[in-house]
C-alpha cells in the first residue's frame, strides 16, 4: 500500500519538466518561425528570434490569449528559463571575447578604430545621458539617482551589437577588408567600454553608496586581470595542441565549459552579473584562429540555437509595450530613439568621413555601428534584474533594441549598394572616395 501511495503521488520534478518542456517547444518554434521571416525580408536571423520573443510576452500572445500563456508560462517555469537565459548568455558571451581577433591589423588601424569608437560611444553616451536626465522624473526609479539614471539611458544606447555586425561583414566577405576590420575593431571598443559603465553602475547600484561600490569595483579589476594574466597564459598549451589537431577532445571541451561558467559564477558572486565573467573568460581564451574556429564550430550553434531564443523570451515576457502607450511616453520613447539614432549615426559617419573615408563608405558605417541588436538586451535586462530601471524604460530600450538592428542593413545597403561595395582600393586617401575589396571577389 504504501508503494502504491509512493507511486500515485505526484513527482514534482516531473510536473516541473511537463511544464518547461513545452514551454521550450514554442519558444524554439516561434524563434524558428520568425528567423526565417526575418531572412525572407533580408533581416538578420537574430533579429527574427528577439522579435519572436517580444510577441510571446504580454504584447501579443498574453493579450490575445491570456490564458495559454499563462498556462504555458506559469511562475514556476519563469525562474528555469532564467537559469537557462543565464547560461546562455555567459556561454554566448564567452564566444563573443574568444571570438575577438585583434591580429593582422594595418598601420595606424588601431588609432583610426579608436578615434571610430570615441565618435560612437561619446555622442551616443552624451545624448543619452542628456535624454535620461530630462526624463528621470517621468521613467526612472526613486531609488536610483539622477547620475545613475542618466549614465544608464547612456550607456546602453552607446551600444553596438558586435557580434550581429561580425556577422554581417561575414556573410559579405568585407570582415578583414580595411573598412571591416576598422569597424568590427571600433564596435569591440564601443562595447568594452559600455560593459564597464555598467559594471560601475551595478556595483554603485547595489552598494549603499559610491564607497561601498568599491570593492566590488576593486574586485572585478581584480578577475579581470587575473583572467588575462594568470589565466590566459595557462591556456596556451591547449590552444596549440587544438590548433595542431582540429578538434576540441573531451579534456578540452570540460574546460570550455567549466571556465566560463565559473568565471560567470565568480562575477555573480562578486555582483556584476554572470556575462562580464563568461566575456573575461573568452578573452582568456588562446588567440590562434583554428581554435577559435573549431570552438565557435562546437558551440556556436547550440548556444544560439536553444539558448539564446530562450533568453528573448525571458526578455519579451518582461516587456509590456502597453506601459508606453499615451503621449507623454510616446515622445519620451521619440527622444531615446532618437538621441540614440543620431548619436552612433552621425557621429560615427563624420569621424570616418573626417579619416578620409567616402560619404558612402562613413555612412554605410554609421549605419552598422547603429546596430544595438542582443548587447542592448543583455545590457537592460541585468538593469531591470537589479532593480536599476523601470518595466517602461525596459519597454522602450527593447524597441530601440529591435528598430536599430531592423535599420542597419538597409541603411548600409542604401548608402553602400552591391554595385559599389566590391572595388579596388583597400585604404582610404584624404577626402576621397574609398571602395573595399572583399576576400570573396
Amino acid at each position: 500500500m504504501p508503494i502504491l501511495a509512493q507511486v500515485a503521488a505526484p513527482d514534482p520534478n516531473l510536473a516541473l519538466i511537463l511544464k518547461v518542456l513545452p514551454a521550450l517547444v514554442v519558444i524554439l518554434i516561434a524563434a524558428a518561425v520568425c528567423g526565417r521571416l526575418a531572412l525572407m525580408v533580408m533581416q538578420p536571423r537574430v533579429l527574427g528570434e528577439m522579435v519572436a520573443g517580444v510577441l510571446l510576452g504580454p504584447t501579443l500572445f498574453g493579450w490575445l490569449f491570456p490564458e495559454a500563456q499563462a498556462a504555458l508560462f506559469p511562475p514556476e517555469v519563469r525562474p528555469v528559463l532564467y537559469v537557462l537565459s543565464t547560461i546562455g548568455l555567459t556561454l554566448y558571451m564567452f564566444l563573443v571575447g574568444a571570438g575577438l581577433d585583434h591580429s593582422a591589423r594595418t598601420p595606424g588601424e588601431v588609432r583610426k578604430a579608436s578615434v571610430l569608437a570615441a565618435s560612437g560611444i561619446g555622442p551616443s553616451l552624451l545624448l543619452g545621458a542628456g535624454a535620461g536626465l530630462v526624463l528621470y522624473d517621468l521613467l526612472s526609479r526613486p531609488d536610483v539617482s539622477p547620475f545613475q539614471f542618466a549614465l544608464f539611458v547612456g550607456g546602453a544606447l552607446s551600444l553596438t551589437a558586435f557580434p550581429m555586425l561580425a556577422r554581417i561583414l561575414y556573410e559579405r566577405g568585407l570582415e578583414n577588408s580595411p573598412l571591416g576590420r576598422l569597424t568590427l575593431l571600433a564596435a569591440s571598443i564601443d562595447d568594452a567600454l559600455a560593459w564597464c559603465i555598467l559594471a560601475v553602475l551595478s556595483a554603485m547600484h547595489l552598494g549603499t553608496g559610491a564607497t561601498d561600490a568599491l570593492p566590488t569595483i576593486g574586485l572585478t579589476a581584480l578577475f579581470a586581470v587575473v583572467m588575462l594574466k594568470v589565466v590566459a597564459p595557462l591556456l596556451r598549451p591547449m590552444g596549440r595542441t587544438v590548433a595542431r589537431t582540429g578538434k576540441l577532445g573531451p579534456t578540452a571541451m570540460y574546460a570550455v565549459i567549466l571556465i566560463p561558467l565559473t568565471a560567470g559564477w565568480l562575477t555573480d558572486w562578486i555582483g556584476v552579473y554572470a556575462v562580464f565573467g563568461g566575456f573575461f573568460a573568452g578573452l582568456a581564451m588562446p588567440r590562434d584562429p583554428k581554435f577559435r574556429e573549431v570552438l565557435h564550430g562546437r558551440m556556436l550553434e547550440v548556444v544560439s540555437t536553444l539558448l539564446l531564443p530562450t533568453f528573448f523570451t525571458f526578455s519579451g515576457l518582461n516587456t509590456h509595450l502597453g506601459g508606453i502607450a499615451g503621449g507623454a511616453m510616446l515622445l519620451a520613447f521619440g527622444l531615446i530613439l532618437a538621441a540614440g539614432f543620431s548619436g552612433k549615426y552621425f557621429g560615427c559617419a563624420l569621424s570616418m568621413r573626417g579619416m578620409g573615408f567616402g560619404w558612402r563608405e562613413s555612412y554605410a558605417v554609421g549605419a552598422l555601428m547603429n546596430a544595438r541588436g542582443l548587447m542592448i538586451l543583455i545590457f537592460i535586462n541585468i538593469g531591470l534584474a537589479q532593480g536599476m530601471i523601470t518595466q517602461e524604460l525596459f519597454a522602450m530600450l527593447v524597441l530601440v533594441a529591435v528598430l536599430t538592428t531592423a535599420g542597419a542593413l538597409p541603411l548600409y545597403k542604401l548608402a553602400l549598394p552591391d554595385r559599389l561595395e566590391h572595388g579596388t582600393k583597400v585604404e582610404p586617401v584624404a577626402r576621397e572616395p574609398v571602395e573595399v575589396r572583399s576576400n570573396s571577389s
